[in-house]
């Protein structure tokens, strides 16, 4: 018999793509998941291949030094029945010279960019062919791989879903910004395994890192590193608080992680100017999906973050409500990190399922800027001492508030909020458009006995009960809404729950705030010396904020924080109250002309109307979806936008699904967003 030699080979990008759920990712490379068979088609020269006397071999190999011993490495024969721990290669079909062969990876094996090579022998003479290059992701889909999911619908939210949407505002009101994830676009897969190939571990001890990517806790901890750059690693994203934007993109602006990874890579890897939260949180999102972990993006609202680690922030007010010193604790109106599904063999037990990964640069764990995975059902427990960084997220959804008062004569008087932090804690419906609560899976209902005990565990004596009945009440209220460019009132309003007269001094302030819990000007105040509040009775304090006031300092998070001060003359009792106000920017109306049909053209007509007394200038629309578009469309309008005038344009043609997401920036207006589903029918036959 002649050598057998390999013409040519056929890795059926497409079908293995549809059978994988990665067909989106294109055809130009095979990308399959772990411990699913793959088929590839080989076709010899001369002759075909003879089960006598042709003896087939494969080989995988994955990451720069691979090696058997650290399961970066497979050398494994073609044989009759597929072997489930190990690698695999099983005949399947033979058609004159051409041989169809499955292969198969272990659910356990490193995920990344292999090369595949033929060994085939006849007799003494052996040749080793070239077959190709493939991408092996984790595989939610299949019940002994550690990221499996049982069900199809969240599969197809956390996996395959590639826009979504992550919530924003304040806990009193609460609302949704669309995201492009884009985890399938053109090129993101390839930025995500760079990634893993630039980060520190990876240049440290290549072996070791390549041998450690079959564990979805391990790629977590480097992604969450990895997608910020404050420990000098070349990380995605550079961080920016203080409303300073004007060397690159405002935070507020971005709405979609596809455009932020594909500038990291296309500027040699530099990190990318600016994150905030949301955005740390989505490309981590992205990257995790991408991969093939289920991942979800979600808002905390009322983050605390103690750096101290004693569970109790700390703020200092003085006798106007202004901030009196600068406290490192800080009480964000909302917080995002991403939650990651995944077994956690290394804790025993118990804390499989959805983790904690929170890519924003808050505290170092291990000597660097990463945080997780950290079991959520550890947060719920208050099993601190597990890994990842359990204590942290514990505290910023359990804290307790104390507000400080500092007299003019030095003295400080303490005011205990009640149950403030981490509240509605939200990620987007499964399927739907729609808010889904999880507050219930990181915390025990407020006052339980379960929640005692894990504060016993945790060593944390909570300060606060619930809401006190007895003596006096302070809340803030808002008017309705409160729109962008125009006035509006809040009120104080205070209940005397007791049977004497009580006499008061009240103190209404309002400021501009950022979302991180820093504030700025004030841009309203009333301070009342003398106030009667009858037993039994409800009085209520306006305090109007006009927008002359406001809208110099109002940053782009559109917030403004109103601070409320009862101090009681008889007992000199101080009682804080602290309600954030969301400022609402005006609504982006998408219209959808034409039928959804495909191959029929469909225009998009996008208008916004200047609700300020001000003309916009340098308008923007920036419209992005997956499948709708070729990656981004912008829109710069040439004439400066009139107060009350509409700003519009037309965009087509749109094709493929999906989310149309919009952004508009002006020098007046920023982050505006709106999004709307376009369903296109099949063509009719």
């Amino acid at each position: 018999f002649t050598d057998l030699v390999l013409e040519t080979c056929d890795l059926q990008c497409e079908r293995n793509g549809r059978e994988h759920r990665t067909a989106e990712m294109g055809c130009q490379q095979l990308v399959v998941r772990r411990g699913q068979p793959f088929t590839i088609t080989l076709r010899f020269s001369g002759r075909g291949y003879e089960e006598e006397v042709d003896k087939l071999a494969f080989n995988v190999e994955t990451g720069p030094c691979p090696t058997e011993t650290s399961g970066t490495r497979s050398h494994f024969d073609m044989t009759d029945f597929p072997e489930e721990s190990s690698w695999s290669a099983v005949m399947q079909q033979q058609d004159g010279e051409s041989l169809s062969v499955s292969l198969c990876s272990p659910t356990s094996a490193r995920i990344g960019r292999y090369s595949l090579t033929l060994e085939t022998s006849t007799g003494y003479q052996g040749s080793s062919f070239h077959i190709g290059d493939f991408v092996l992701l984790f595989n939610a889909w299949h019940p002994e791989d550690t990221v499996f999911l049982r069900d199809e619908n969240e599969r197809r939210e956390y996996v395959l879903s590639q826009e979504g949407l992550i919530y924003q505002g304040t806990s009193d009101y609460i609302y949704s910004i669309p995201w492009n994830f884009g985890q399938f676009e053109e090129d993101i897969l390839s930025i995500c395994l760079k990634m893993l190939d630039i980060n520190p571990k990876y240049l440290s001890d290549q072996n070791q890192d390549c041998s450690l990517r079959n564990d979805p806790v391990y790629i977590g901890r480097v992604v969450s590193a990895m997608v910020n750059c404050n420990d000098e690693d070349q990380g995605v994203l550079a961080g920016r608080w203080d409303n300073r934007y004007e060397d690159g993109m405002s935070p507020m602006a971005w709405i979609g992680s596809v455009d932020i990874l594909k500038r990291w890579k296309k500027f040699g890897c530099q990190p990318v100017k600016y994150g905030q939260c949301w955005v740390f949180a989505a490309v981590a999102c992205t990257v995790m999906r991408c991969l093939g972990v289920p991942s979800r993006v979600v808002t905390n609202y009322n983050s605390a973050h103690d750096t101290n680690a004693n569970l109790i922030i700390d703020r200092y007010l003085n006798e106007t409500g202004g901030q009196e010193r600068q406290s490192w604790d800080k009480i964000w109106n909302f917080h995002c990190w991403v939650e990651s599904w995944m077994a956690r063999p290394d804790l025993g037990d118990g804390y499989d399922g959805w983790q904690v990964l929170d890519p924003t640069p808050q505290e170092k764990s291990e000597g660097v800027f990463c945080c997780g995975p950290a079991p959520v059902k550890a947060i719920k427990e208050g099993d601190l001492q597990l890994n990842y960084d359990i204590p942290f997220i514990f505290a910023e959804v359990n804290a307790d508030v104390v507000y400080w008062v500092v007299q003019s004569d030095g003295m400080q008087k303490q005011s205990i909020q009640s149950s403030v932090v981490g509240k509605n804690i939200s990620t987007k419906s499964v399927g739907r458009d729609s808010r889904e609560d999880i507050t219930h899976t990181y915390k025990y209902p407020e006052g339980s006995q379960e929640e005692r005990e894990v504060f016993a565990k945790a060593e944390h004596e909570k300060k606060s009960h619930g809401e006190e009945d007895e003596g006096l009440h302070l809340r803030i209220k808002l008017s309705e809404g409160a729109k962008k460019g125009c006035d509006f009132d809040v009120f104080a309003v205070i209940n005397n729950n007791t049977d004497v007269e009580r006499v008061c001094r009240v103190m209404l302030c309002a400021r501009t705030a950022s979302y991180n819990g820093t504030v700025g000007p004030q841009c309203g105040l009333k301070d009342l010396l003398h106030v009667d509040l009858a037993p039994r009775a409800e009085k209520r304090v306006p305090l109007r904020i006009l927008y002359e006031e406001y809208k110099d300092n109002l940053t782009q998070d559109n917030l403004i924080k109103v601070v409320a001060l009862l101090t009681e003359y008889e007992t000199g009792d101080v009682i804080v109250a602290v309600r954030d106000v969301y400022v609402e920017n005006p609504q982006i109306k998408i219209r959808i002309l034409g039928e959804p049909m495909q191959k029929r053209k469909l225009v998009a007509e996008i208008s916004l109307v200047n609700p300020l007394a001000v003309p916009l200038n340098n308008c923007v629309f920036v419209v992005e979806g997956a499948g709708l578009t070729d990656g981004q469309r912008v829109k710069e309008l040439e004439e400066p936008v009139e107060p009350q005038a509409e700003a519009k344009f037309r965009m087509d043609p749109l094709s493929g699904l999906h989310k149309l997401m919009v952004d508009f920036e002006s020098d007046q207006l920023t982050g505006v967003k709106s999004y709307r589903n376009v369903i296109i029918a099949p063509q009719p036959m």
